[in-house]
């Protein structure tokens, strides 16, 4: 193999694709990245055999061929290469990768391409079409509440439900929820359900930087995996076994209260009342008064207290319909949900001390964030 290509987009190629790769395997090659040619361009692949990610990158190819080289190695050689043409060659025989730029001429080894797992290559007449700007923010209003406990593995994925023209997303950590829908330009022959890996969709994100281009989902039948394709990348990831929780059930029905306040004052004060709350498990108390005749305006008092830090009160100004409710939440799970929320206003909607909570925006009906009450009693 022979090629010359830039070191910006090589850089940009060996980024996107290094964070599939693992350190901990008994499999040398997973601790590699492929470098190969295709059709024209060169494509760098990645994977840990649960996740893999490819990127392609514009290249004269002089020489057909390929290699894996050590990725940490190939990583840092390559981010420390001056803005310049990158010559890279392959002696298939000895397994090295030899890198040519300004001054600078080192020989890598490597291992055979023969050994790297095959990516899917995936059939794209199958697969769904959606939009890279509005995935991406339903992929943010969720992917936060999954668990990042390994021994409730169904809890640490996205549940993804393709109904018609909408696509349902939840994830939860079993202490709060969130939903977040769109509606799809393409309706799928045939509704079903996939759980997705949140490290994967939080990957996704991260490599999908073009809002306007088009990212097609295509689900392999019988192999277990979902297929995410843009125009020069690819993230292949295994779905996760198992079932999801029923968090439709979850859902109140009604609420006795409901409490609109502004989305920048809840959050600073959420994050004001964090401070002290962090020492405490987070706990923070939140004190719900509706206008009365002594009363003239309702209020939102937020108020934490650590042992060893000290006390906070936080007041925010509030409009509140129903009866008057003293609730405790996690103070950080409140303030994660607020960060992803863009209207200037949210809505908290309460009925009882010990029944969950529902947060969204004012004016989208799309988000919806269940979060459960924590038991401060003695």
């Amino acid at each position: 193999m022979k090629a010359i290509v830039q070191q910006q987009q090589l850089a940009h190629g060996v980024s996107t694709v290094s964070r599939a790769v693992t350190s901990r395997s008994t499999l040398a090659v997973l601790s590699n990245i492929l470098i190969r040619t295709d059709d024209g361009r060169l494509r760098l692949s990645a994977t840990n055999l649960e996740l893999g990610i490819s990127a392609w990158i514009g290249a004269k190819i002089e020489q057909e061929g390929g290699l894996t080289v050590p990725a940490r190695t190939f990583v840092d050689m390559v981010s420390n290469l001056p803005n310049d043409e990158v010559t890279l060659t392959v002696d298939e025989h000895s397994q090295t990768l030899n890198v040519k730029c300004g001054t600078l001429n080192t020989d890598i080894k490597g291992i055979s391409a023969e050994e790297f797992p095959p990516m899917p290559t995936p059939n794209l007449d199958e697969a769904i079409a959606l939009n890279v700007e509005n995935f991406k923010d339903q992929i943010e209003q969720v992917v936060f509440a999954a668990s990042t406990d390994d021994a409730r593995p169904n809890l640490t994925g996205v549940h993804m439900s393709f109904n018609g023209h909408t696509l349902e997303m939840a994830a939860t950590d079993g202490f709060r929820i969130s939903i977040a829908k769109s509606e799809m330009a393409q309706k799928v022959p045939q509704n079903f359900d996939a759980l997705v890996p949140a490290r994967a969709l939080s990957e996704l994100s991260r490599i999908a930087s073009d809002g306007d281009e088009t990212l097609l989902v295509a689900f392999p039948q019988g192999r277990g995996q979902v297929i995410f394709q843009l125009k020069n990348a690819q993230l292949v990831s295994q779905l996760i076994e198992g079932s999801f929780p029923n968090y439709s059930a979850i859902v109140p029905p009604s609420f006795k209260t409901r409490t609109v306040l502004s989305t920048a004052q809840l959050l600073k004060a959420c994050k004001q009342t964090e401070i002290i709350a962090r020492e405490g498990s987070y706990i923070a108390k939140l004190d719900i008064q509706p206008e009365t005749e002594g009363e003239k305006s309702s209020l939102l008092e937020i108020s934490a207290r650590s042992e060893q830090t000290g006390s906070s009160e936080v007041m925010v100004d509030a409009s509140v319909d129903g009866v008057p409710l003293l609730i405790s939440f996690n103070i950080r799970y409140l303030r994660e949900a607020l960060e992803v929320i863009k209207t200037p206003n949210v809505v908290l909607e309460t009925n009882a001390v010990h029944t969950p909570g529902l947060l969204r925006p004012v004016g989208d009906e799309n988000f919806t964030h269940i979060i459960m009450p924590i038991n401060t009693a003695r």
